[in-house]
């Protein structure tokens, strides 16, 4: 349009230049004369009020001629009802609470180590002796006078059973006897202390001190031992989740560091908030035949906490909210060939993942919907559909 005034203008100019050389704007310019230089500016002032007059009157019949001119190009997809699952993305870190650093339970020296790191152990092997510091001798000696009450308790009960005797001797000895035995197994405990056996079945992960060191009851580490096949993530779920996060639900874990990604399980869930950071603990369990998974290893959980098998999903970006709030989008009416009617529609949103969301209400199985273009038409408006 633009361009049609200024060539009309131009012609204009042009033919007043032709048909009058005094009259033309240089001409007009050169005389310096107020009067003619602002009768000559009215007069083009009106030639182009008139033009524009005359250019209005054909865009009128052009659009007259041609309705579709101004009708939105809109692109549109079928609802379709499909199965949604929703995932939370927690992070956790494996564990596992057979991961233990035994310490010295007597003072003495590190007498002998007898497993080397990297070996597997099971439950009672022995690991490990501090010298007893004499207490075996002790035990021999004590296990000696226990067996000599033990004697005089057995022979003074046969007496007192023929009524022999007098029932003081007889619970002198049998007190004698018990007192013994009782100093026989105190001994025997201390000294098992200075023992030290595989609480579980597991793999010797560190030596930490060395053989012939001398060791305190309580501080001294002597080693660790580890059991990867009972691993679990732990995890603090957001207590917004605590009626759909529950136990046998399905955990999709990744552990970057390894490239690996597992299907498994929650085996249990915790019935405390935490109170600083409104969460509640999470276990998954972590199958490790491979022996590859280590404590501490971080993983990426996405835990399946709600499922939909008849979800209608929608891109987030053609939805739209009007001045109360509600949320609409758009779905073609009367359509016939490529021309439809735009029915602006409120709909009800759920659960989101990733660039789309799940319509509750508003949107029913084989709904044509406006995608590209959904924001640029209006409620009852005609639209031409385009395909690709």
């Amino acid at each position: 349009m633009k361009k049609l005034l200024y060539i009309s203008t131009l012609s204009i100019l042009l033919a007043s230049c032709g048909g009058d050389k005094k009259n033309t704007v240089e001409a007009v310019l050169e005389t310096n004369d107020i009067e003619t230089i602002q009768n000559k500016r009215d007069e083009l002032t009106t030639q182009q009020q008139e033009i524009h007059s005359k250019l209005k009157e054909l865009d009128n019949k052009l659009a007259e001629l041609n309705p579709e001119k101004n009708v939105p190009l809109i692109t549109t997809f079928k609802a379709k009802s499909e199965t949604f699952n929703h995932f939370l993305e927690l992070q956790g870190s494996v564990e596992t609470k057979q991961n233990v650093v035994i310490n010295a339970e007597i003072s003495g020296i590190l007498q002998q180590i007898y497993v080397k790191e990297g070996q597997k152990v099971s439950k009672g092997q022995l690991l490990a002796k501090i010298d007893d510091g004499g207490m075996s001798q002790q035990l021999a000696q004590l296990q000696i006078q226990s067996d000599l009450a033990k004697t005089t308790f057995e022979r003074q009960k046969r007496l007192w059973d023929q009524k022999i005797g007098s029932e003081i001797q007889y619970l002198q000895a049998k007190s004698n006897y018990e007192g013994q035995q009782s100093a026989v197994n105190q001994m025997k405990s201390q000294l098992s202390r200075s023992t030290i056996t595989a609480p579980f079945a597991g793999t010797i992960d560190d030596i930490i001190t060395e053989q012939g060191s001398v060791v305190s009851p309580g501080q001294t580490p002597i080693l660790r031992i580890v059991n990867l096949s009972d691993m679990y993530i732990k995890t603090d779920v957001p207590e917004t989740y605590i009626s759909d996060v529950s136990v046998g639900k399905n955990v999709e874990v990744t552990f970057p560091v390894l490239g690996k990604t597992i299907e498994t399980k929650i085996r249990q869930t915790g019935n405390y908030i935490n109170p600083d950071n409104r969460t509640f603990n999470a276990e998954i369990e972590v199958p490790n035949k491979e022996s590859n998974i280590k404590p501490n290893l971080t993983a990426r959980l996405r835990i399946n906490d709600y499922t939909n098998e008849k979800a209608v999903m929608i891109p987030q970006n053609i939805i739209s909210e009007n001045s109360d709030g509600e949320q609409y989008i758009f779905i073609l009416d009367s359509i016939v060939g490529q021309k439809a009617i735009a029915k602006q529609t409120i709909i009800k949103t759920g659960k989101t993942q990733g660039d789309v969301i799940e319509v509750l209400e508003g949107v029913k199985d084989g709904d044509e919907i406006i995608k590209e273009g959904a924001r640029s038409v209006k409620d009852g408006q005609t639209v031409k559909i385009i395909t690709y």
